[in-house]
């Protein structure tokens, strides 16, 4: 048996050594670059912008969103609003009595009779979006001011066809999703500096309008898969740590799982998507998709199986001594999720991402996977 738990203790420390050298060796590579801020040669500029709004019964916050956007230091004069809606409430009779006390800026009003999901709804938004630039935002997120001035000077450099922004303050105060954010920021300012980043953010997207293209209808990761589009017909997308903006998200383990596995899914199924374009488009298809596939597929299986491997030479090892693993286990998972870890939050909150993907992917497997959600209504209460 002792013999048995040996060798059960060399697995897991293969599995877990195995885990965290792509993640060494990016940490290496953010030593050596060294990068800060945007890539892009930012230059000032004032294109006309169409800001795609998509709602689905919003009537509790949209009039604060509209006046969010009607705030941001831009002249309005050049902003068109293009709302695609879905709602079965008063969300539309609201969007219309406050465009209907305003001369700027212009509403461009498509509405669904029936909710088809969010990609085939931004499709017909784009498409109807006549501007420059396209920035998506989301309802439920706050952006900054000077957001839009921001994106414009990213995308007038002719290199970059798309800018994303960064969560700069979680509404709700949820130090799990902070830490991942944190995390996040870091990697994707490495990435954009490599060449492009991969994930693009609901909150706050810029794209230019001549670069836009159709994406998948059933996709469940929008902005992400336009991103990853536009790179593959050759402009950069970046990310810019000083494009900021809020959004509400829970610390709760349960209660993060339907948000954060969801997207999940999305970015898993992406990647497998555009397998192909591994190894092509520079840096981008060298290290930037391998290292997404290794963190975001393979880890969480990694992980788990260390974890269980972990378990199981407990087991062999002292018998009833091997709960300790799991209950070590739970113990950080009921400490993370209520934010009382201290220093060590953010290493929780990257353990709840790889969770995320491990759930997603069985998810995935097993045929899941709606591009049509429920609003959640405690995010909406953060909001608000």
């Amino acid at each position: 048996m002792r013999t048995l738990a040996r060798r059960l203790a060399k697995g897991a420390v293969f599995l877990f050594s195995l885990t965290g050298i792509p993640y060494l060796l990016y940490g290496l590579l953010y030593y050596v670059v060294d990068p800060e801020g945007s890539p892009a040669n930012k230059q000032d500029a004032e294109p006309t912008v169409s800001i795609v709004l998509p709602t689905y019964n919003e009537e509790r916050i949209i009039e604060n969103k509209l006046d969010d956007i009607y705030a941001l230091d831009y002249p309005m004069e050049k902003v068109e609003v293009v709302i695609v809606d879905s709602s079965d409430d008063s969300t539309r009779d609201i969007i219309r009595n406050w465009f209907e006390r305003r001369d700027t800026p212009t509403l461009n009003l498509i509405e669904e009779d029936e909710r088809r999901g969010l990609a085939p709804a931004l499709n017909d938004a784009y498409a109807a979006a006549k501007n420059e630039m396209v920035v998506k935002t989301d309802c439920d997120s706050k952006v900054a001011s000077d957001a839009l001035r921001v994106a414009a000077a990213n995308l007038a450099d002719p290199d970059v066809g798309a800018v994303t922004g960064r969560n700069a303050d979680v509404l709700g105060g949820s130090g799990v999703e902070e830490g991942y954010r944190g995390i996040q920021a870091t990697i994707q300012t490495l990435e954009s500096h490599l060449d492009s980043t991969l994930i693009f953010h609901g909150p706050f997207s810029a794209f230019e309008n001549d670069e836009i293209v159709p994406i998948d209808p059933d996709s469940i990761a929008d902005d992400t898969e336009l991103a990853l589009l536009i790179r593959r017909n050759g402009k950069r997308v970046v990310f810019d740590p000083d494009i900021r903006y809020k959004e509400a998200s829970h610390s709760a383990f349960s209660k993060r799982r339907t948000q954060k596995d969801r997207r999940a899914m999305g970015l898993i199924r992406l990647l497998a998507q555009h397998r192909d374009a591994l190894g092509r488009y520079g840096m981008y298809g060298a290290v930037v998709l391998p290292f997404n596939w290794w963190f975001m597929i393979v880890s969480p299986w990694l992980l788990a199986a260390a974890v269980s491997v972990t378990t199981l030479a407990g087991f062999a090892l002292g018998g009833p001594l091997g709960l300790v693993v799991p209950g070590a286990a739970a113990a950080f998972v009921a400490l993370g999720s209520h934010d009382e870890l201290g220093s060590l939050q953010p290493a929780y909150a990257l353990f709840d991402t790889q969770v995320s993907l491990l759930f997603a992917s069985v998810k995935l497997l097993r045929g899941e996977g709606s591009a049509i959600w429920e609003v959640d209504e405690e995010l909406r209460d953060q909001y608000e």
